[in-house]
């Protein structure tokens, strides 16, 4: 039974170390941008009068609307909501990719490369999660800007302590906790994956011949919790996009939301 921790490397290409997280993650990104192209054709078709919508393209359309429709609620803007919309939507689809390529079959010591797995799926990757992360975060902070100006954000931290000291110390916390949203981002998603990882190999090493009939009821499972870990994700940076971009009257509102997600999600 091999268990790594961290992605392990194949092979350089260009002298860039490429390890069998990042093979993983291209083919489920070629997949992903093949499949909404796909479904991109088959929305058009439908348009011209010719329903051709099969069930995964009507499923795509199901989940983009319910996220969209999400997304307005979350956010009071509704103007940056829209703009927000195709940014966190592509962030679940990614992330619902990549999580499920990563229990197929043919991941982990199923094939290997030397005496290293070919694959391994990208989310559990620290290296991923903390990039998809840092995205997020950088991009509560470009709405902001973008809403409330350079001075009205950098307000949001730093206040002058004399005036006010107690709204400097509450901006102090602020900072401190983008870090540690980017963080909590980053691990929580790791973690998940990386245990479902772990779990699959458990099974299948503990139930050796018995495996093939213990394995499929594993994979439901982890079909069920991949797309809770991407909508976890795909909700977690919505609020805090909403939260960077509301204004005092609607912070406390966003802010509440916030919690209450982190506080449920944490279990």
């Amino acid at each position: 039974m091999h268990v790594s921790i961290k992605a392990e490397p194949l092979f350089e290409m260009f002298g860039i170390e490429i390890t069998n997280a990042i093979l993983l993650g291209i083919i489920g990104l070629g997949f992903l941008i093949v499949w909404m192209i796909f479904v991109a054709r088959k929305i058009a078709q439908d348009r011209y009068g010719s329903d051709k919508k099969g069930f995964f393209t009507r499923l795509v359309l199901w989940v983009f609307e319910g996220l969209y429709k999400t997304v307005h609620e979350t956010i009071p803007n509704k103007k940056v909501a829209r703009q927000v919309a195709p940014f966190v939507i592509t962030i679940f689809f990614i992330v619902v990719i990549q999580y499920y390529t990563g229990i197929l079959p043919f991941v982990g010591e199923a094939m290997t490369f030397g005496h290293t797995p070919l694959f391994r799926s990208q989310a559990a990757d620290l290296n991923f999660t903390l990039t998809l992360a840092i995205i997020t975060i950088v991009a509560c902070q470009v709405w902001a800007f973008r809403v409330l100006g350079f001075k009205g954000n950098m307000h949001r931290y730093f206040v002058n302590p004399l005036k006010d000291p107690i709204g400097c110390f509450a901006g102090f916390l602020e900072l401190i906790g983008e870090f540690s949203r980017m963080l909590a981002l980053a691990m929580r998603l790791f973690g998940n994956v990386f245990a479902g990882e772990v779990l699959l190999v458990v099974v299948a090493y503990l139930g050796s011949f018995a495996s093939p009939a213990l394995l499929p009821f594993f994979y439901i499972f982890e079909l069920f919790i991949g797309g809770i870990q991407a909508y976890v994700f795909f909700m977690l940076a919505t609020v805090f996009i909403g939260l960077a971009v509301s204004h005092d009257s609607h912070a406390e509102s966003v802010h509440s939301t916030e919690v209450k997600m982190v506080s449920e999600m944490s279990t």
